[in-house]
């Protein structure tokens, strides 16, 4: 079941609505269970022979961070949680990756067996991660909180449980602990919650979707694309992907304000990042918070020096990539981004060491973020491509080693071109109506680098908190009910309107 479907909008989600603000008047331990019970039916609209397995895996993890909880020997706790994390990842790497492993051994010794078959459980790395952390946090007693409802809603809780974010223990059972359910789905809280659950539709169905018929032909069909034809694909990707994930995290967030639940903030512009650090911070927040929390910190963060920490950032990166998908396109772009991660500690480094700040000249600030943005561009590509002899071939064509090439019908009216030149009429472009694609493409750009993120119209950051973003002093809740309601109401039809033939979400196959 899909966030962008008529099933879900019209029908499941009014419905563990009501049962749960039902639930809420006469028990929060009822309505924990009614919230559980809708989550698990929500997975498995999908599969009922993969809800046993996550099921058995909320079972397993629960018991292991009860043992973990307990007043036992330092041994015998640290024995537990390896035990615990090693079944997690048995569990995660025979169905991601048993598949990618008996190819490539396949291929080393000519053999012809190409494939185990093994389908992949929707939301595994989602819900595997989360209870990774849980057993981390439990054995640093940092998780304490042991309820079975409680865990089994921290995993399963619809909103999250197919493509993120990553959560915290600490940051969802002390609202799933309140007195009361109702006590917390206040007006402001569904007025936000619409908000943004129509603002995630929009930015999914009206953008992502539209862009994704300019994606397919230079990564799925074009063997050796134009200089023209691989920028349109590539930005294309690149655009779709943002607005397509951050699109569903923003219905996410919506979803659970419905039901008085904050979940964590998963993207604050990356785009306009003037570094390849600064854009981790920004995109995916909550993967990238556990990728240091849970791996570059254990490993020892930058505590031994810059040839310890760039090992570090380069494994960190290179599990990261490797976390999205069995492929080597994913190991080669995480490489890719712990080798930029690398060069920008060396930069600071270096910049520290010989007192140079370049951080107040626009010049210098244009440059840097035009570079970061250049270089996640090429690192989408390398992530999109079906594999890495076709994501060369895009590669060159945006350095314009294939050519440049134009659409018949441009070259024709632009007569002044010498014959014979870069720019060579190409009848089989792939784009024929290039003016218009290149307009969309130029209004996204702007709508990514100009205006403001959801949580920015929405929320409020307190600089006099930390910069914590809060609904207190939000411009949008500050505004008239009646014209909150209608400009909601607005963008949601026109999403809606949109609904046709429906696809899923992009990072539903990681």
């Amino acid at each position: 079941m899909l966030f962008n479907s008529y099933e879900f909008l019209l029908i499941f989600l009014p419905a563990a609505w009501f049962a749960y603000a039902a639930a809420g008047r006469s028990s929060q331990h009822v309505a924990i269970g009614v919230l559980l019970v809708f989550s698990l039916v929500f997975y498995a609209w999908w599969s009922s022979t993969f809800l046993l397995l996550l099921l058995a895996s909320i079972a397993f993890n629960f018991l292991v961070g009860r043992a973990l909880s307990s007043e036992r020997r330092a041994l015998s706790r640290r024995l537990i949680l390896v035990a615990g994390l090693a079944a997690n990842l048995l569990l995660l790497g025979y169905f991601k990756y048993a598949d990618f492993f008996v190819r490539n051994v396949s291929a080393l010794i000519g053999s012809d067996h190409q494939s185990l078959g093994i389908v992949l459980p929707m939301g595994i790395s989602f819900y595997t991660f989360t209870q990774i952390a849980f057993l981390v946090d439990a054995y640093r007693r940092e998780a304490r909180e042991y309820r079975p409802l409680h865990y089994g809603l921290f995993v399963t809780y619809f909103p999250h449980l197919i493509a993120g974010p990553i959560l915290h223990h600490k940051e969802m059972m002390p609202q799933f602990a309140r007195d009361r359910a109702l006590s917390a789905i206040t007006p402001e809280h569904l007025s936000l919650g619409f908000a943004f659950l129509s603002i995630g539709l929009f930015k999914k169905l009206v953008i992502a979707d539209s862009l994704a018929g300019w994606v397919t032909p230079v990564f799925d069909t074009a063997l050796a694309p134009s200089f023209t034809e691989a920028w349109i694909g590539s930005l294309a990707y690149t655009f779709q992907l943002y607005f397509d994930f951050s699109g569903y995290s923003d219905m996410a967030i919506g979803i659970s304000l419905l039901f008085g639940i904050w979940l964590p903030i998963n993207f604050d512009s990356p785009y306009k990042s003037c570094s390849i650090a600064e854009f981790w911070r920004r995109w995916h927040m909550t993967l990238s918070r556990f990728l240091r929390d849970y791996l570059y910190i254990p490993l020892g963060g930058g505590r031994k020096g810059g040839v310890a920490r760039s090992r570090n950032l380069l494994t960190t990166m290179l599990l990261g990539g490797l976390w999205h998908g069995a492929g080597w396109t994913f190991v080669a772009w995480g490489a890719l981004h712990g080798a930029l991660l690398v060069i920008n500690h060396l930069w600071r480094d270096v910049s520290a060491r010989f007192a140079v700040d370049f951080s107040n000249g626009r010049v210098f600030a244009g440059a840097s973020w035009m570079a970061t943005f250049v270089c996640v561009v090429v690192g989408w590509v390398i992530f999109r491509a079906p594999d890495l002899d076709a994501a060369g071939a895009i590669l060159k064509g945006m350095a314009g080693l294939n050519g440049a090439a134009l659409p018949a019908r441009l070259t024709e009216k632009l007569g002044w071109l010498p014959a014979g030149w870069v720019f060579a009429a190409a009848p089989s472009f792939p784009y024929p109506d290039i003016v218009q694609v290149l307009m969309k493409l130029a209004m996204v750009s702007l709508a990514v680098f100009l205006l403001p993120n959801s949580q920015q119209i929405l929320l409020h950051k307190d600089a006099t908190r930390g910069g914590r973003i809060t609904a207190e002093g939000s411009l949008f809740l500050g505004l008239p009910t009646a014209l909150r309601a209608l400009l909601t109401s607005a963008v949601a039809l026109t999403a809606i309107a949109h609904i046709s033939e429906i696809s899923p979400f992009l990072y539903f196959q990681f």
